[in-house]
């Protein structure tokens, strides 16, 4: 008998256990066990000597007959290839099946020979052809000669005749993922001839929780999925292990949250005399009731012992910045160092500016007309000189630098901090966990610092219990006041070419009233490919207009005599700032650009943005987009204009976004749309998670249950040995590196 952690060659013998471990990565019965059908296919049509042949082309049947005719033929273009022919029995319509390797089958599918033929059906002047189908010759030893996709089965089983072909007149069969080097087949009778001498599985999950879920035993549902010839029954296994790996995964989220919360955080208690008391008495706005009550939790958990792991979700322009700013100055007043990390060197430095321009005297500890107790803003990045950086390094090594702000160089060996105490990282799913881990490593010996995580897309809960699961969540979901809202339009170009012609009417309409715009296109030029590995959103569609064409039309065109400006990824740092500067200070009027400035620009004169292409981005990332946006007094405008139609599915999706600024039903939509593969995706690591059946979109009430089940076995054995087995698949060896990196 076997159990799960058995080695396969003990079980199915070494010659097969080695194909799967070198081509599938399997090595247990366990693995083994958990590799699913991919899907399952119809029962196959199996037609013996003599009965009715009403089949349709495209239909999958298995023939067994008798061999009338055997017929070597030869190709007529060069080079020239024998191939050969075989009849089947007598039947009518005349059924032939095409074998293009001729020189290895013809002394065995001869005349008089009995055989399966499985394949489908083609028809050709009225007869019907199956071509290199399947085979295997039916020999009265029992020796199985043929085709590996048959005779697996053959040999699994160990029957001949009718008991053989009544293994290919089941319901079903199950699909494997497979490869050219292991075939569907042969996994599955590796599978039937484990099964044979499997123990019975434990049941790793409690008794009542089975009960309570009305649910298949494990040992029932890890059967049933392979073997079982019921619909009905395979539905229910799957059911008990959707819950299998929402579980699983759970438990993994669950263990390491409690796991940091063991360390030591930096205690900073709130304080009536420091930094963040004067800055609150110097903001020129007053902070909503939304962001009251997060800054609130945020202080209580940065004053206790127990490090802070808090991810801070927010509507673009919601003041997320702000709260994170008065949390790093109640660090301060501590006697401790924050680090912003940021993904981009834009995004950086309009951080180091906006929050330059917020603190005022109070980030200019040193210089003439600083504040009382004031602290420096230090900015560090990759293109900066190396005089430079050894200037930041400096400020931040010595402790003169309260706030550092900067981008992965942050995260190099030749940054020291004097006393790091909290970690605040933005649009945190650009960062995996080990990024931010590392940063955080730069603390004094003892220290955990207290960890904030900031991303203006919004997250979907059940994507955040299963991929976030590690952190408390706060979310702000109303904008400062003031606020004005932004009107979304689709144009769909082909249909209605003068709406893209009254889009830059507009936008001039909007440069003589003293405002700016932003015309965005998906690529830099024509030598910009999309990353290896990746497709256009709409390989389908015309080829994108790119952002230099864009910038030189409309320089030429409806915009000429407008102060432009040109804005992509590939400008140097210098050149980025410089572009930048110039468009915060009014000095271009409208910012011809490409997706660099989706997160973190602030211009509040900014009131239009036109999208090129619009179809080629994401949900997210248009919303995202939009943000730039209705960031000041002027009521603003967003055009998403596609030369795709308004009933095609890109279609419906941007007129879904112009519909809807609530960034939380967006990315409701967006979960939707896309794959679990995309959400959980391979993200900075080359290994994905893999959900077999768990469906973020179409499981909540299951991801929810998993997250309490987990929660209370923990708390009562956090070594729970089902709990531990039923997680191995999302913790063990690197994968939990990916789980991190999520």
């Amino acid at each position: 008998m076997a159990s799960l952690n058995d080695r396969l060659d003990f079980v199915i013998g070494s010659k097969s256990a080695v194909k799967l471990e070198e081509n599938l990565g399997i090595t247990t019965v366990g693995e083994l066990l958990r590799y699913y059908p991919r899907k399952y296919s119809d029962s196959m049509s199996v037609r013996g000597e003599g009965e009715d042949l009403d089949l349709e082309e495209g239909e999958h049947v298995t023939f067994v007959d008798v061999i009338t005719k055997a017929e070597a033929r030869w190709t007529n273009r060069q080079p020239r290839r024998e191939y050969l022919v075989v009849t089947l029995g007598h039947r009518r319509p005349k059924v032939t099946a095409t074998f293009f390797n001729a020189k290895y089958l013809k002394k065995t599918l001869v005349e008089g020979a009995k055989v399966m033929l499985s394949g489908e059906v083609g028809y050709f002047r009225d007869v019907m052809q199956l071509t290199h189908p399947a085979f295997m010759v039916l020999t009265s030893d029992g020796k199985s000669v043929g085709t590996k996709s048959l005779t697996a089965i053959a040999d699994s089983t160990g029957a001949t005749g009718d008991e053989l072909l009544a293994e290919f007149e089941k319901d079903y069969f199950p699909i494997y993922p497979a490869t050219s080097k292991v075939q569907t087949w042969e996994i599955y009778a590796c599978i039937r001839q484990m099964l044979a001498v499997l123990d019975p599985v434990a049941e790793p999950l409690p008794t009542s929780f089975v009960r309570e879920q009305d649910l298949l035993s494990e040992d029932a549902a890890l059967r049933s999925v392979h073997v079982s010839e019921h619909e009905r029954d395979r539905a229910r296994a799957i059911e008990r292990l959707t819950y299998d790996e929402a579980i699983g995964l759970q438990w993994g989220l669950v263990v390491r949250r409690h796991t940091q919360l063991s360390g030591t955080g930096p205690v900073a208690a709130r304080r009536d005399d420091g930094l963040r008391a004067a800055m609150t008495a110097q903001l020129p706005f007053a902070l909503t009731q939304g962001q009251h009550e997060v800054l609130e939790v945020i202080s209580g958990e940065i004053a206790a012992t127990r490090p802070m792991n808090r991810m801070l979700q927010g509507e673009v322009g919601s003041g997320k910045t702000v709260v994170s700013l008065l949390a790093m100055l109640q660090m301060i007043d501590a006697g401790y160092q924050c680090a912003l990390l940021a993904p981009t060197e834009v995004l950086a430095a309009q951080h180091a500016q906006s929050i330059r321009a917020m603190m005022g005297p109070l980030a200019m500890a040193g210089q003439l007309g600083g504040g009382e107790h004031a602290t420096r803003v230090a900015l560090l990045t990759g293109s900066m000189s190396a005089q430079q950086k050894r200037d930041v390094r400096r400020e931040v090594a010595s402790g003169e630098a309260g706030i550092v702000i900067g981008t992965h160089a942050l995260l190099q060996d030749a940054v020291e901090f004097d006393r790091l105490g909290m970690v605040v990282v933005d649009e945190q799913h650009r960062f995996g966990v080990e990024q931010r881990d590392r940063l955080r490593g730069k603390a004094p010996e003892g220290i955990t610092p207290h960890l904030l995580v900031m991303t203006a897309t919004p997250i979907p809960r059940t994507v955040a219990l299963a991929v976030y699961g590690d952190l408390e969540i706060s979310t702000l979901r109303e904008l400062p006041r003031g606020r004005q809202p932004i009107t979304t339009n689709t144009i769909f170009v082909t249909d209605k070419p003068a709406w893209l012609d009254r889009a830059w009417a507009r936008i001039a309409e909007e440069v003589r009233a003293g405002r700016q715009a932003y015309v965005v296109a998906s690529r830099i030029d024509e030598d910009d490919k999309p990353a290896k590995g990746k497709k256009d959103k709409q390989q389908a569609g015309p080829p994108p207009v790119t952002v230099v064409e864009m910038y030189q039309r409309l320089q030429h065109g409806p915009l000429a005599g407008v102060r432009l400006g040109l804005m992509h990824g590939r400008l140097s740092g210098d050149e980025k700032d410089a572009v930048m500067a110039a468009f915060r200070a009014g000095e271009i009027d409208v910012l011809v650009c490409t997706t660099v400035i989706e997160v973190g620009v602030d211009v509040p004169n900014a009131t239009v943005m036109v999208v090129m292409d619009a179809d080629r981005f994401g949900i997210s990332q248009l919303h995202q987009l939009r943000g730039r946006i209705g960031r000041g007094q002027h009521p603003s405008l967003c055009l998403l204009a596609t030369r795709l139609p308004e009933n095609s599915k890109a279609g419906q999706r941007l007129t879904a976004v112009a519909g809807t600024l609530d960034g939380f039903a967006l990315a409701d939509l967006d979960l939707r749309e896309r794959s679990e593969g995309d959400v959980l995706g391979q993200n900075q690591s080359g290994r994905p998670i893999t959900l077999r059946f768990l469906s973020l979109a179409e499981h909540a009430d299951i991801i929810y249950a998993a997250r309490e089940l987990c929660e209370a076995v923990y708390a009562s054995d956090p070594s729970d040995p089902g709990m531990l087995a039923l997680s191995a698949p999302f913790t063990a060896d690197d994968r939990v590196q990916y789980l991190d990196k999520s």
